[in-house]
């Protein structure tokens, strides 16, 4: 396992890889049918292989998801969205949970609502570990607006904003001084940014 992936805590993991099976740069979705979800649930353990699942399960664990996305996005310094955490609000109370001291507890469990409550029920306690182990405000989403990638901020000031600075990182960094670069021929010349004569 490389170094960095191995610094990210077993239940943050969790979440940024249940967040990350939809990756928007490339609008490449892995939950298009119950069976698929079925099967991310059942290859991290969370429900049996054989488990059942609808297609109203498969709508409710996407607005979890997309709603966790948003979170993380206000992790990462943006404005979270209002409509994206009231569908999370309402999705999670769908979701029964109850409090178990049981094999190692405490902590939460599905309280019913089946392969998809117990599933979900998993999830939102490795939430509850990131709060306690205080490394859920490192959990964020690329600051590259066409990327909103998960990632685990292992930096010693949190100020980490991308999720590969190889990647996005150089990207944003580049467009930003091209930009610039624009802004200040654009001054030179006479002309603001969009090119229309400024000069007296």
């Amino acid at each position: 396992m490389h170094d960095e992936e191995a610094r990210v805590p077993p239940a943050v993991r969790l979440v940024r890889d249940f967040v990350n099976t939809y990756e928007p740069q490339v609008d490449e979705e892995a939950l298009t049918a119950p069976e698929r979800l079925r099967d991310w649930f059942a290859d991290r353990g969370l429900v049996p292989a054989d488990a059942r699942l609808r297609p109203a399960d498969l709508a409710l664990a996407i607005t979890v998801r997309e709603g966790l996305r948003s979170v993380l996005l206000g992790h990462a310094g943006h404005r979270a969205d209002p409509a994206a955490l009231a569908d999370l609000d309402r999705a999670l109370a769908a979701v029964p949970v109850r409090m178990t001291f049981a094999d190692g507890g405490p902590r939460l469990a599905a309280a019913g609502g089946g392969a998809l409550g117990s599933a979900l029920a998993q999830i939102l306690d490795a939430v509850r570990r990131c709060a306690e182990e205080q490394t859920w405000t490192r959990l964020k989403v690329c600051d590259r607006d066409t990327c909103r990638w998960a990632y685990y901020d292992a930096s010693r000031n949190q100020a980490r904003r991308w999720c590969s600075m190889a990647g996005c990182g150089n990207y944003v960094k580049m467009r930003r001084a091209y930009a610039a670069r624009k802004r200040r021929t654009g001054a030179a010349s006479g002309q603001d940014s969009a090119g229309v004569d400024t000069t007296p």
